[in-house]
């Protein structure tokens, strides 16, 4: 699971976009290293005080698209949704694969996609999705996500971005996005006092929200250098609550958090 903001499937898949013939018969790739000072997974804080490197690489081809992203922790700490497989020590904690197919429709973009999550510190589980874009300022993107083995519940996700060019082919990077969750499962049950355990109803809230900033740098042919801090919170008082100190979602409450960092990304 990763900083899927604005979707995880928008960190490490390319669409297939609209262009010349002759280019959409090519495969397009990309690779990408972030180095951040934490990850952050739809709200929930996973590590924390450590430096975290995400390697990713994607590949598109006629719509059809296929992708791998990573999370190594130098320095795994507990959190409140968050623990960890080896303790003080660093892991490879996370690798997720994606496939998805997108679908132009004039200026919608219709995108259908399955991700597996390879994680040491939860069970693995895997979720479908769908998401409907359409082509216009701040390219608004409605994604939503199914667990479907581990953890079965719904996520869905309401994002937008926008680039300016602020000096020759620098580009100034802004988003926003916003969230509601509902679990299905037993799993997802809530925290009660008057049992003092997860047996109450099962969690359902406007769950996260997110904005972002960031500077896109070319530095040679198809490299290029992103800055960036992120800026999540908890978007209702069910997904922050705690009770009798304990939290009442399951998978800890939401505080907010900044990530920053810098990605590095290579393009063909």
């Amino acid at each position: 699971m990763k900083i899927w903001g604005i979707g995880l499937a928008s960190l490490f898949l390319l669409s297939s976009g609209a262009g010349l013939a002759a280019e959409e018969e090519k495969v397009a790739v990309n690779a990408n290293l972030g180095v951040f000072n934490r990850y952050v997974f739809r709200g929930y804080q996973i590590g924390q005080d450590s430096v975290v490197f995400q390697p990713s690489l994607a590949a598109s081809y006629k719509g059809f698209s296929a992708g791998f992203w990573g999370n190594i922790d130098s320095d795994e700490h507990a959190t409140q949704n968050f623990t960890p497989d080896r303790p003080g020590h660093k892991s490879f904690n996370e690798t997720d694969l994606a496939l998805s197919y997108t679908y132009p429709l004039g200026k919608l973009e219709l995108t259908g996609g399955y991700i597996y999550y390879g994680t040491k510190y939860t069970a693995e589980t895997e979720e479908f999705y769908l998401s409907l874009s359409y082509n216009t300022f701040g390219k608004p993107t409605l994604t939503v996500y199914r667990d479907i083995t581990s953890y079965p519940g719904t996520y869905i996700n309401l994002s937008l971005a926008q680039s300016w060019k602020v000096f020759k082919e620098v580009t100034l990077d802004l988003g926003a996005s916003s969230a509601y969750f509902w679990g299905d499962s037993g799993y997802w049950k809530t925290y009660e006092s008057s049992t003092g355990a997860y047996t109450g109803q099962k969690y359902q809230a406007f769950h996260d929200g997110m904005v972002k900033a960031g500077v896109t740098i070319p530095l040679v042919k198809n490299v290029a250098a992103q800055p960036m801090i992120q800026y999540w919170f908890p978007l209702s008082s069910q997904a922050e609550r705690t009770v009798d100190g304990r939290s009442y979602n399951p998978n800890g409450s939401l505080d907010d958090s900044f990530v920053y960092g810098i990605s590095l990304s290579y393009t063909y």
